[in-house]
């Protein structure tokens, strides 16, 4: 049994040629990655605050404190309370659809009976909720702060 073998000889890789530069040229462009990086920065930390959906809310609560100092407090106590009344009107809507069966929006009658009972006090309540909700919130995070 014979095996060829292919021998070759090794050549190391010459690196390439550094381009001559001057100190200021290389100084330029690291004050300008500097400039770029500062900008970044600076461009999260707005994005970063942006996002920060409680700080309207914990802003309205500081400025308030000595006029409104139970506001947070009440939040909190009335969310379960708003919350018990939503929930039970969403179970009313729904128990009041399964009793009609799957034609209980079919006539515009219906449709608009149904939306008289249920959509503006739905959407009243969902709003409340959405207001009262943030500030309990956010009363809690400057409590832990």
């Amino acid at each position: 049994m014979q095996s060829n073998f292919v021998v070759t000889s090794y050549a190391a890789p010459v690196a390439p040629k550094p381009i001559e530069q001057s100190t200021a040229e290389v100084a330029d462009v690291l004050r300008q990655i500097l400039e770029l990086q500062r900008e970044q920065v600076a461009y999260l930390k707005q994005a970063a605050a942006a996002q920060d959906n409680l700080a309207r809310w914990r802003a309205l609560i500081g400025r308030w404190r000595d006029e409104y100092p139970d506001l947070p407090q009440g939040c909190k106590e009335a969310m379960p309370i708003l919350e018990k009344a939503f929930g039970s009107l969403v179970s009313q809507l729904v128990e009041e659809l399964q009793d009609q069966g799957p034609d209980a929006l079919d006539s515009e009658f219906a449709l608009q009976d149904f939306l008289d009972r249920y959509g503006m006090r739905l959407g009243q309540m969902g709003n409340i909720l959405n207001l009262v909700g943030p500030l309990a919130e956010a009363g809690s995070q400057n409590e832990q702060s």
